[in-house]
Order: structure tokens, then C-alpha cells, then sequence
């Protein structure tokens, strides 16, 4: 069934933009000039993944564990965009996903799980969600003025340089939060999610990346401050209270989501300096964290009946910080790196069960070889778990991910390489690698070998 999915949708895409200028991004009200601001857009993107892995060493395995059997995955997913602007500085967007298809074992297995793709609520028919609706407001403070041109979420115009901007309604924390020019996105860059953005930053999300929340940014030419309030889900690793209204078909686990935002939340704060090296731009962002929700603790549950964690729930909070690099050595070769630390003394909610993380990687164009629409990726992520965790693993305990039923802990690694190219016109094709040791923090299974593809469409 995905198959004719993806292939009805790419067909029709190519059918449209056979009459169409090769240009990402192409669909709008007019051509986008500096002068003028953009009235509308639309845009459309498609992506399938498929990964794989062969049989690998596995003393055990648990609730949780990748099956050392091995198996192979596929997702797709497919977004319609449209922007409007509403008054001058205003905007409002809309994001309709469909996504169908599993991450390797239903996403469970691996901390830095392999398909950035890959939401935490498989399903083997195509659902609907409203991903996104939100309106942005943008209040110039004078100035310089720059061009901001157009994407999925953005409509081109000229603003200033210094401004403010307030967004609110229904978004990804990431998609303003915790960004890098390298290593930000999986359907058009690296996979990996502790590539996608920091692992140890348990963002505000429900289980498909997405919910509701407030944001408030203030740029200047050479920095930026970012302030984020969110709605968390009131179950771990489940839907937050909107989801009710705009996943179809929905799930019944959806009504766990109560919309308390004075009861479950996730505030962040993101500082971003720019500058220049030797010639070369750069970025770096430092983010910190905090979240609550009626979450267990980890050494609390070591007492618990059959490790049970909720039976340890009580209204608690965890904190953390991250360092985001981006650093150009070339006009086509970058450099990047995260730092990530979390608390870890409770119960992860969202995203994954890491602590702390540290991932380098370099993204080169090809330019070199006379192909400067390739891109070639090579990235290294290192992460690990507080002693609380460990203990609480090793005594049989599950977490997002995590739950091989014994442990014997070890910090998980991973290698990613990837090769980028288009095959006609807005269509691209990767290859990618993984190479993945001591899986979900377990010296006793792996290492694994992942294999993967991706097809991605946009427009």
C-alpha cells in the first residue's frame, strides 16, 4: 500500500512540474521578487525511506530490543504546505501530513534511532494530521533590512534585521529550536535523530513531533534570542489534547492528552551568536531546557512492583542544556558539532532516553567532483545515560526506547554516511550508512549495520 502511495504521489508531482520551472520551491501568488512581499504559497514535499540490517550478535532481548533477526523498514510521508500573509508582518501557515509505514521495530531499539523519518506511532495505512497551524508575527524595530525568501513555512519578503517575532498555535519545537545549516533536516540530510538535533534535548512533542505552544524570537545582525513555551503530553511518549481533532483516523490513546498547560509543559531559551572565521560564516547556539509533567523517577521505581514507573508518578521536572556548532571551512564544506546534558534522574517523556550526547560531522558539497548538486555526509554521535537509568535498565525497566531486560551499559555509538544526488529535476536520491554499537546503552547486542535509501520530492 505505501508503495502505491509514494508512486501515485510522485507521478502526479511530476506530471505538474513537467510544465514547470526547475526551481526548489517554485509554487507562488507571483514570482517572489525583493521588493515586493510574497501574498501566498504552496508548496509539497515527499520522502521514503526504507533501512535495513542484517542478523547480529545478541546475548538477550527484551521488551524493547532491535530484533537480532534482522529486518527491513520503510516510511513515507507527504506534506501540503500553504502560507497567507494576513496584514503587513503577519503570516499564517498550514502543514497537512500524511504519513504511513514503521522505523525499525515500530521505532523501539536504538537511542539514536537511524530514520529521522520514522514517527514513535507506525501505522500500516496512510493517516492525516494537521501537523502545523500557526500565525507569526514579525514587528520590525528598524534598520537594515534583509530578504527572507520562501519555504515550506515562510513567505518571502524584506524585513528587518532587527526585529521580533511571535509565533503561535500548533508547530515543531525544532522547527525553530536547536537548528544547523548541516544537520537539521532527514529528508534532504542526515538521518540519524541525534544528527537531527541534540539528543539529549528532551523536546516538547507529542509522538509524532509536533504540538502547541507560543514562541518569542528578537533577532539583531550578529545574534539572536529565542523563548519557547509548549504543551507536553500527559503520557509519556504519547498525544497531547489537540491531537484529538486533527489526527484522522485517530487513536483511542489520544484522549490520555488533558491540555493542562499549567500542569504539563516545556519551556526552552536559545541564544545564537554569529560570526566569522578566518573569512568563513559561522553559528553557535547555546539552548537550556525545562520540563514538567507527572513523571516517575527512575530510582523510585527500583522499589516498584515489577520496576513498574508509574507507580512512582508524582509532578516532577528535568532540566538540561545543549551547544549547537555550525562552522563553513569552505564555500562548500561545513563542519558541525552538538553538546548535550539532561538530568536524567526521572522518567524521559518524548523523545529519547539519552543523558548526554556529543556528535561532530562535516557536510561537503560536490563542487570538487564537478557535481555541486551532490552532497556527501560523515558524522560521528557518542551517547549515555545517568546511573539512575542504568540501574533502573538493569533491573528490567523500559523507557522510551530502552528495555532490553538486562543491561550491561555501555555508551551507545554511531557513524553515519550518506550521499545525496538528483536524479531529474526536484527530485533527489540518497544512500546511507549507519553503523551502530552497543545499542540503547547494551555491551551484550550489537554492533548493528543499517542500510538505507531515501527518495525525496519537493516543490
Amino acid at each position: 500500500m505505501w508503495k502505491v502511495t509514494a508512486i501515485v504521489i510522485l507521478g502526479a508531482a511530476l506530471f505538474w512540474q513537467a510544465e514547470q520551472p526547475a526551481q526548489l520551491w517554485a509554487a507562488t501568488s507571483s514570482d517572489p521578487v525583493e521588493e515586493q512581499p510574497q501574498a501566498w504559497n504552496w508548496h509539497v514535499q515527499n520522502t521514503d525511506i526504507m533501512q535495513g540490517y542484517p542478523a547480529f550478535h545478541a546475548k538477550y532481548s527484551g521488551a524493547n530490543s532491535l530484533p537480532p533477526g534482522g529486518q527491513i523498514r520503510q516510511t513515507v510521508s507527504v506534506d501540503i504546505y500553504a502560507g497567507v500573509r494576513l496584514w503587513p508582518g503577519a503570516e499564517a501557515h498550514i502543514d497537512g501530513l500524511m504519513w504511513q509505514g514503521f522505523g525499525l521495530h515500530n521505532t523501539l531499539g536504538i537511542d539514536d534511532f537511524p530514520n529521522g523519518e520514522a514517527f514513535k506511532s507506525g501505522t500500516a495505512y496512510p493517516r492525516l494530521n494537521i501537523a502545523r497551524l500557526f500565525i507569526r508575527q514579525i514587528i520590525g524595530l528598524g534598520g537594515e533590512q534583509e530578504y527572507v525568501p520562501a519555504d515550506g513555512l515562510t513567505l518571502a519578503g524584506k524585513h528587518d534585521i532587527s526585529r521580533f517575532t511571535i509565533t503561535l498555535g500548533r508547530m515543531g519545537a525544532i522547527d525553530i529550536f536547536d537548528d544547523n545549516s548541516y544537520a537539521d533536516d532527514p529528508s534532504t540530510q542526515f538521518m540519524n535523530w541525534a544528527l537531527v538535533t541534540n539528543a539529549a534535548w528532551d523536546y516538547p512533542a507529542d509522538s509524532l513531533g509536533y504540538t502547541t505552544g507560543m514562541t518569542l524570537e528578537l533577532n539583531q545582525p550578529k545574534w539572536a534570542l529565542r523563548y519557547g513555551f509548549f504543551q507536553i503530553p500527559a503520557v509519556a511518549n504519547s498525544w497531547t489534547a489537540e491531537d484529538a481533532l486533527f489526527i484522522k483516523p485517530g487513536y483511542q490513546s489520544i484522549e490520555a492528552g488533558d491540555g493542562k498547560f499549567w500542569k504539563y509543559w516545556g519551556m526552552v531559551a536559545e541564544f545564537e551568536r554569529r560570526y566569522s572565521l578566518y573569512g568563513h560564516p559561522a553559528k553557535l547556539r547555546l539552548l537550556a531546557f525545562r520540563n514538567q509533567g507527572h513523571m516517575g523517577s527512575y530510582t523510585a521505581a527500583l522499589s516498584a512492583p515489577g520496576t513498574d514507573i508509574t507507580q512512582t508518578y508524582a509532578y516532577r521536572s528535568n532540566y538540561g542544556f545543549g551547544l549547537n556548532l555550525e562552522q563553513a571551512i569552505t564555500e562548500n564544506t561545513g563542519l558541525f558539532s552538538r553538546v548535550g546534558w539532561n538530568l536524567g534522574r526521572n522518567e524521559a517523556w518524548m523523545f529519547t532516553d539519552v543523558s548526554y550526547m556529543g556528535s561532530l560531522g562535516l557536510s561537503v558539497k560536490g563542487e570538487a567532483w564537478r557535481r555541486p548538486d551532490d552532497t556527501f555526509g560523515l558524522a560521528g554521535v557518542i551517547s549515555g545515560i545517568t546511573r539512575a537509568n542504568q540501574r533502573y535498565l538493569e533491573a528490567g525497566g523500559t523507557g522510551i526506547l530502552d528495555g532490553d531486560g538486562a543491561l550491561n551499559y555501555g555508551w551507545e555509538k554511531v557513524l553515519e554516511m550518506y550521499y545525496d544526488f538528483p536524479v531529474w529535476k526536484n527530485i533527489h536520491f540518497a544512500a546511507d550508512y549507519q553503523f551502530v554499537a552497543n545499542p540503547i546503552f547494551n555491551k551484550d547486542r550489537g554492533p548493528v549495520n543499517i542500510l538505507g535509501s531515501r527518495l525525496h520530492l519537493e516543490f
